[in-house]
């Protein structure tokens, strides 16, 4: 849930509500694109749609340790993008690349950041939700244009963080995800009011 200071959103609300929707919409991604059978999947409502969440129980940890550390991040303005990138299992090429891309906002505030006087924003949290629906509905709209996966994939997600950052100990660098004949689609974005999310899908043209 939202973190609240007199109806006020926090940064730690902020960051709360991005990983909430990361968390949403990675699973609705893998769904879609059929990179696990559809049986692993199970329906949830969640901003007024029903959306299927994996049950699998390594991906949910997985998800949960990544989005956790994001989260951590975000509170902290250190997250520049959140990388989804789907790999064929056996070429290791990268077919499908989704950048959730964040621009740190300074919310009710009307100059820049203080240190001693933490951004709030007064934005309602139902239209926030509204905004994060509409994106979720496109995400949902997307199997219409991209191109048939037909390969057995797996997907793995890159954070892109601030160079000052403070790095797990078990995780590692790694370089961008390139993808050849590349294709873009922007989709809407939400705002938070102290984070504003922006969806990309990148996929590789089909012949």
């Amino acid at each position: 849930m939202a973190t609240s200071t007199q109806n006020a959103i926090t940064l730690k609300g902020s960051a709360a509500i991005i990983s909430e929707y990361l968390n949403y919409g990675i699973n609705s991604i893998l769904f879609q694109r059929g990179i696990y059978p559809p049986e692993q999947f199970t329906s949830v409502q969640q901003y007024g749609l029903t959306i299927l969440m994996s049950k699998d129980e390594k991906i949910i940890a997985f998800l949960r340790n990544v989005l956790t550390q994001v989260q951590h991040w975000l509170a902290q303005n250190q997250v520049d993008k959140i990388s989804m990138i789907i790999t064929n299992v056996h070429t290791k090429e990268v077919l499908e690349c989704w950048d959730f891309k964040v621009q740190n906002e300074l919310g009710d505030s009307a100059s820049k950041l203080d240190p001693n006087n933490p951004p709030t924003s007064s934005k309602e949290l139902k239209k926030i939700q509204a905004e994060i629906r509409d994106v979720m509905r496109q995400i949902a709209a997307t199997i219409s244009y991209l191109p048939l996966i037909e390969s057995i994939c797996t997907f793995d997600l890159l954070i892109h963080t601030l160079k000052d950052s403070e790095v797990p100990e078990l995780w590692s660098p790694t370089a961008d995800a390139k993808i050849e004949n590349a294709q873009t689609v922007q989709l809407k974005s939400f705002s938070t009011g102290l984070h504003k999310m922006n969806t990309i899908v990148n996929y590789k043209m089909t012949d």
